[in-house]
């Protein structure tokens, strides 16, 4: 079903099984230590590396070529792995054997994805003027409509002050006021840096996994390469909790956001306990924030649980009406001790498994599913195993188990934006 073989020091490829599939997948994920210094950079980059490569110099071209491939979907992508980064090519078309004219479609979906990552569309060694001009002001648009979407806004606020200077807190979306330091120059630099330091893995599904590692070998012979190891995991220190408050002019709904550490980066839990412990406390709805908070309570729009392994973080938020930020907090964190202290009943622990059973069963209907679950076992350094095992450990998570793992958090920042003149003072 899946196969994971080291081609060169940090290079992997991994071939996952996809005969029920008429389409076939390629995805090629660089993880590297963000750098704050260089954070916009690496957010410009996807942007940039997304319009085309040398071979296929300008969006139009690789339109064209795309659409000649039988409508074949490109995308680049920039995601976080614990306090590491992952750039993410992937392709996705039909299959071989599908091909009207007896096309090799594996490696004209291999040339376009390796070279996106490996041969860019360059001017004078350096990236495109005009293509980084374009995606710098494409990146502040998106960093100017944060504020926009309060939920979003709300949230990334208490990150900050949560995290601070953390590695951490470095910014995936990078930074409005590094932008006009942003040039072809150090765009360039920031690739490279990438390219030398970063673990390559290479997910193959339904197509052929030889004709792609080929590939890729060959296209590592021009990268002079140093691989890093991945970075450790972390948790912000226990502190007494900090309560912050924005006031903004004109708010219909007030946003609450609440975080907590477990102080410690060790004895990190397994992903599926994690999962069922969010699952009771806040991340369904049959959980205790929903039926307690939301629907009996009536206090809130939307009240949800996550949380972080690798940074041992847990987060709530939600959507309030204004001036109930205080009665919401409060009732938070009754169901979060109710939880620690109390029973969690076995209809609770069923309800929550069923669901996360049935979302589950879905990740083998999509190629996507399935290879993000495959590498999200990579990212946390487990051995692979299919969906099918994920049910046998979802199972085997006790009552007991989960109030152990809500009894390791320690509420530290709360940060609400409220409606100017609601109370509270500005941040």
């Amino acid at each position: 079903m899946f196969e994971r073989k080291m081609l060169a020091p940090g290079v992997y490829i991994t071939t996952l099984d996809a005969e029920k599939f008429n389409r076939c997948r390629i995805a090629i994920h660089l993880r590297y230590t963000p750098l704050r210094r260089t954070a916009t950079d690496a957010a410009v980059l996807p942007l940039v590396l997304e319009r085309g490569y040398a071979q296929c110099p300008d969006m139009t071209a690789l339109s064209r070529k795309l659409a000649r491939l039988y409508g074949a979907d490109l995308g680049v992508d920039l995601g976080t792995a614990g306090t590491d980064r992952v750039l993410t090519v992937d392709i996705c078309g039909i299959k071989d054997r599908f091909a009207l004219a007896g096309e090799d479609l594996t490696r004209a979906y291999a040339d376009i994805a390796f070279g996106i990552v490996f041969d860019p569309y360059l001017v004078d060694g350096l990236f495109d003027p005009e293509a980084v001009r374009i995606e710098k002001e494409t990146l502040d648009r998106r960093l100017q409509a944060e504020f926009n979407n309060k939920r979003l806004y709300c949230v990334r606020q208490a990150r900050r002050r949560f995290y601070g200077d953390s590695p951490a807190g470095i910014e995936l979306g990078g930074y409005r006021s590094d932008l006009p330091g942003v040039t072809p120059a150090t765009l360039k630099a920031e690739y490279d840096r990438i390219l030398r330091t970063a673990s390559i893995d290479v997910m193959v599904q339904g197509a052929d996994a030889d004709n792609v590692a080929e590939r890729l070998l060959q296209a590592l012979q021009a990268v002079p390469r140093a691989p890093r190891d991945f970075a450790g995991a972390m948790a912000m220190p226990v502190t007494e909790p900090r309560h912050y408050c924005e006031a903004i002019p004109g708010l219909t709904q007030a946003k609450l956001c609440m975080l907590f550490t477990t102080g410690t980066p060790e004895d990190l839990p397994s992903i599926n306990l994690l999962r069922m412990a969010m699952s009771v406390f806040g991340g369904s709805t049959t959980s205790r924030l929903f039926r307690n908070v939301r629907e009996k309570q009536s206090l809130c729009y939307y009240c949800g649980a996550t949380a972080l392994r690798a940074t041992g973080v847990m987060m709530v938020d939600s959507g309030v009406e204004p001036g109930r930020e205080e009665q919401a907090e409060a009732a938070i964190l009754k169901e979060w001790q109710d939880l620690c202290r109390g029973p969690v009943t076995r209809e609770e622990m069923e309800d929550c498994r069923r669901s996360l059973l049935s979302g589950m069963d879905a990740l083998g209907d999509s190629l996507a599913g399935l290879e993000s679950w495959y590498y999200g076992q990579i990212t946390r350094g487990e051995a692979l195993a299919p969906p099918e095992y994920g049910r046998v450990l979802i199972n085997a998570v006790t009552a007991d188990q989960v109030r152990e793992q809500l009894n390791s958090y320690h509420y530290s920042v709360c940060y609400t934006l409220t409606r100017a003149g609601e109370g509270g003072e500005p941040a």
